[in-house]
């Protein structure tokens, strides 16, 4: 927002450190928010102007895509419900852009208008206004209110707007054009839209045939449930409580609407069914909440990678075609249950790996407890709630290892090195042509060097000799996290030391219960003998889709208010949910694939 500031961070624990400074201020701000999108033009539109003592500042660029992404800004303060500020603009902009239209003879005649949710379609712009004594609207500052304004920026965006348009005819060309198709769009889009128009929420005409409607007439006290397919609908449908409670099965997968105009979402049948059922209509002229039928929209899916799928297509359609939805809080998503226990007569459903794992721990530490053997003889007692503590933090470390594991990381190798060493070990990046993998010790580094220059001395001349530097890299986040992991793992009296051979010497630990001994040989085996103990006897379940529950099962489970977990959808950061929704649901390809590839060690469930 205010170009040429600079922010400097450092971690001095790594000596990393990240330098912000953008010279092109809310020119870089928009390059930013478009760097995923193919563009109309290369290098954004930009004009800054005072008036009467108020700085007015914009910078826009359009994009093929069909949404439109603006954000203004009053005194640096983000007014995330506009204003007079942004009404000046969006006026001005739909005034500027027909006169353009017009004089240029582009449009088919000249009763035809270009309205201005056409002329925004894949636009992307930053208003940033700096004025003496501002007014707004509510303590959230979220809306500028100051009268003034508006004709200033109007004024502001004729002149500098126009002038761009009358300097750079080719790329004005290609605006207006995408705004006519835009437009032509929009026609087809109103005939079909007229299927999907609510008729009263007390009628019920026009629902469709496949939503299982609520009795109750008060949308705040209404719920409708979104469910993937025909076989988890069904159960829906007779698991629910049909008072409050309304259904909408949804067939395969919905449209991307990331990749679609209005005629395109509207002519889907999954998609106009989806929001004949809301009410509320979607797009610019016609979302209207006050009509929503429903105050709360649960998003229900099964626990696998299609269900996640459908999810976040669902998700897209609400951020893009409803976002008012998501900003008054009306969209939620079910968490059903990933597992049933069953011990004897006990029964419990489990929401997650995370969940299960504390179970398990739970059950396993409520009769055991773990001893330190020292010489063969008792060192340390755990129990009960310190027990439970520590193997809680024995499960951080294995998870940490399997993420480092997974990035090409041997913390084991690290571990054994730190108990020869409790001193910080160096690590050494190598980095070659190939590929590149890191040591834990200068000793291997030196000799890898050794080995290099041996090998180019056996070489022929005429052998392309492969480059291998060594540099000395930073400490990894992943060593950061398992240095931290380890000293809590310490703390509670743990000795990190590699495992030994159980036929050279006694064990390290014992866990005892009423009636049995367990000897162990390595720290490591403390947490996975725990859960063992804790699943001696328990029958497990594990739910891939919502389809396995009957109906009591999932009214128990997911359905039921008084039992039920829901996680409620919230914006809090626009631009990076912008630029998420861009990355995963886009027509680029690059980066999704660059953010696959950064986050793949954090897959934790994948279907193959």
């Amino acid at each position: 927002m205010n170009k040429g500031t600079r922010i400097t961070l450092k971690d001095e624990r790594t000596d990393k450190k990240h330098d912000f400074c953008y010279e092109g201020g809310i020119v870089s701000f928009v390059k930013h928010l478009n760097e995923n999108k193919t563009l109309l033009h290369p290098e954004p539109i930009y004009f800054r102007k005072e008036r009467e003592g108020i700085e007015v500042e914009i910078a826009m660029q359009y994009n093929d895509g069909y949404t439109e992404s603006i954000f203004s800004f009053a005194n640096t303060i983000n007014t995330i419900d506009g204003g007079t500020h942004l009404s000046g603009f969006k006026t001005a902009l739909t005034r500027t852009a027909n006169d353009y239209a017009r004089k240029n003879m582009l449009l088919k005649n000249d009763r035809t208008t270009l309205s201005g949710e056409d002329i925004r379609e894949g636009l992307t712009a930053v208003i940033s206004i700096k004025l003496p004594e501002p007014q707004f609207e509510g303590q959230t500052k979220a809306k500028l209110g100051n009268s003034e304004v508006k004709g200033i920026v109007e004024a502001v965006v004729n002149e500098g707007l126009g002038e761009y348009l009358e300097e750079h005819p080719s790329q004005a060309r290609s605006i207006i054009e995408k705004s006519i198709i835009a437009a032509q769009a929009r026609e087809a889009a109103r005939k079909a839209r007229e299927l999907t128009r609510r008729k009263g929420a007390l009628e019920g005409a026009g629902l469709p045939g496949k939503l299982a409607d609520c009795s109750e007439r008060d949308p705040a006290r209404s719920e409708l449930y979104i469910v993937e397919g025909d076989s988890a609908g069904g159960s829906a449908k007779q698991g629910r409580d049909r008072r409050f409670q309304a259904i909408l099965p949804l067939k395969g997968k919905i449209l991307n609407v990331e990749k679609a105009r209005l005629d395109k979402i509207f002519s889907n049948d999954e998609i106009r069914t989806l929001i004949t059922a809301l009410g509320t209509g979607i797009g610019e002229e016609e979302f209207d909440i006050s009509k929503a039928r429903y105050h709360k929209i649960i998003i229900m899916t099964d626990a696998d990678v299609d269900g996640a799928h459908i999810r976040t297509l669902l998700l897209t359609f609400f951020y893009r075609q409803a976002p008012q939805l998501v900003k008054e809080g009306y969209v939620y998503i079910a968490q059903p249950p990933l597992y049933k226990v069953k011990k004897g007569k006990m029964e419990r459903y489990l929401e997650s790996d995370e969940d299960m794992e504390d179970f398990l721990i739970d059950v396993g530490t409520s009769d055991a407890r773990l001893i330190s053997l020292k010489e063969g003889k008792r060192d340390r007692v755990w129990e009960k709630e310190e027990l439970k503590d520590l193997v809680k933090e024995l499960s951080i470390l294995e998870k940490l290892k399997k993420t480092a594991r997974r990035r090409g990381l041997d913390v084991s190798r690290y571990i054994e090195l730190r108990a020869k060493n409790p001193k910080d070990i160096p690590i050494f990046k190598v980095e070659s042509k190939a590929e590149e993998y890191f040591l834990y010790s200068k000793e291997e580094a030196d000799e890898l060097i050794r080995e290099e220059e041996k090998r180019k001395g056996r070489a022929k001349k005429d052998e392309e000799i492969e480059e291998v530097t060594i540099t000395k890299a930073e400490k990894l986040p992943e060593v950061i996290q398992m240095e931290e992991a380890m000293g809590k793992v310490e703390e509670r009296g743990i000795r990190i030391i590699p495992g030994i051979d159980p036929k050279e010497a006694p064990p390290l630990y014992r866990i005892e219960e009423e009636r049995n001994a367990h000897p162990l040989y390595d720290f490591r085996e403390i947490a996975k003998k725990i859960r063992e103990l804790g699943r001696r006897g328990m029958t497990i379940q594990r739910y891939k889709g919502l389809g396995e529950m009957n109906p009591t099962q999932l009214w128990e489970t997911t359905m039921d208010p008084e039992q039920r977990t829901i996680l409620k959808v919230t914006l809090e950061d626009a631009v990076e949910a912008d630029r998420i929704f861009t990355v995963l649901m886009g027509d680029q390809v690059e980066p999704r694939r660059e953010f696959i590839q950064a986050h793949a060690p954090e897959v934790k469930n994948l279907d193959i």
